[in-house]
């Protein structure tokens, strides 16, 4: 999901089974997405999904997945096999925009580390990897994970309105 000019590129590992089954980034009811972006985007993480996706585009966020093919029994990424990555590098440079890349989870960035080594080296971009939003990822509460995940609302601050 990009919109015209995304500056922010939040970057999961592959899509779980709930959200392979709806269709939807971060469909499963516990993950923690909506609502972190909720708080930092001012908006109703209970919006519906087509609502909560235009909020993002308005607000200059693209997601995406560091992974495009895989197999895995459930929804761990300690569980995905036989990796095939999205081509992130291309899509980087289709949208010259982008400043700031977030690695939702500790498998999306190493993916991206694999896979695009050399976007690490790049000025133009700050790389981060943020806490994952999973519930599996339960040595944080909601409140820290939140306030690592700060970084993407205060880069969009700081980067001005999209236009």
């Amino acid at each position: 999901m990009v919109g015209e000019k995304p500056r922010v590129l939040i970057l999961g590992s592959l899509p779980g089974e709930e959200s392979l089954r709806q269709q939807q980034y971060y469909a499963y009811k516990h993950n923690a997405f909506w609502p972190i972006m909720g708080k930092l985007l001012d908006f109703d993480p209970s919006l519906p999904y087509d609502d909560r996706l235009e909020c993002l585009k308005a607000a200059g966020v693209a997601l995406w997945d560091t992974i495009g093919a895989g197999r895995r029994k459930g929804s761990l990424d300690v569980h995905i096999r036989d990796i095939e990555p999205n081509p992130v590098a291309r899509l980087l440079a289709e949208h010259p925009s982008i400043g700031f890349i977030g690695c939702n989870g500790t498998k999306s960035h190493a993916q991206l580390k694999r896979s695009a080594p050399e976007l690490f080296a790049e000025a133009r971009l700050t790389i981060v990897q943020l806490p994952s939003t999973s519930p599996a990822a339960a040595a944080l509460r909601f409140e820290e994970k939140l306030a690592a995940w700060r970084a993407v609302g205060d880069f969009l601050q700081k980067s001005g309105d999209p236009d």
